[in-house]
């Protein structure tokens, strides 16, 4: 396993117009995370957390600052350069699995690697091995409706996992589910990156969340503090 970085981020900065005034969510942040570590970043509502994990993730350009992912360099890349950076590198996990309702559990993970030029058999081979492994194997054929809020999430992760990327992105990904499911959401989800050797950054307010994960680092006035142990979150 290559245990260097996935992600470099030197000198991040963001900032939003709110009328005559500017706010800078995030200023010359660094975050370093290296292949296999699971990194829990916390902070209160409205702290930057998800503009953080949309720039890292090249939803959005930051203002300053460098975004390295997998060894390039992403800061000057076009608009179509980043979105094949997305589609080869990355993956991400929502609060809410935002999975197509007309198409299958299969069909839902199948999707992302046929966007990638996969052939279908070889997508639904890794699609059939990536939800059995998450303990779907009886639920293939089966639509968002008539799965649970764990099982969809668990959907969501295989989706994530599909064109295996070196780094996963995750935002509250287990904020909708109750305490005894997301235990095995979690451990479901850390057990995929520890045997694939990913990197993942999991934005939470789960004190159970981070107290999984590899390492803390907590947004305070836009940057981030050293790594402490998880005691509060809010």
């Amino acid at each position: 396993m290559n245990d260097g970085p996935v992600l470099e981020i030197t000198g991040l900065g963001r900032a939003f117009q709110q009328g005559d005034r500017r706010l800078q969510v995030l200023q010359n942040l660094d975050l370093r995370i290296r292949a296999g570590e699971a990194v829990a970043l916390v902070g209160p509502s409205g702290s930057g957390k998800s503009t953080l994990l949309h720039a890292a993730g090249l939803l959005e350009k930051p203002d300053a600052g460098e975004i390295v992912i997998a060894g390039r360099n992403c800061s000057s890349m076009s608009d179509r350069q980043r979105t094949a950076m997305r589609r080869e590198f990355l993956g991400f996990v929502y609060q809410f699995h935002h999975l197509l309702p007309e198409f299958t559990a299969l069909e839902n993970v199948i999707m992302p690697m046929r966007l990638a030029r996969l052939p279908r058999a070889e997508a639904s081979d890794r699609a059939t091995r990536l939800l059995t492994e998450l303990g779907l194997g009886d639920r293939l054929e089966h639509t968002p409706a008539q799965l649970s809020g764990g099982e969809q999430q668990r959907v969501a992760v295989a989706r994530a996992l599909a064109n295996q990327p070196v780094l996963l992105l995750a935002d509250e990904p287990t904020g909708n589910l109750d305490q005894a499911t997301a235990e095995v959401v979690l451990a479901e989800l850390l057990e995929q990156v520890r045997a694939r050797g990913l990197g993942i950054l999991i934005a939470t307010h789960d004190p159970m969340v981070a107290g999984r994960l590899d390492r803390v680092v907590r947004l305070h006035d836009g940057r981030l503090v050293a790594d402490q142990t998880f005691l509060s979150v809010t």
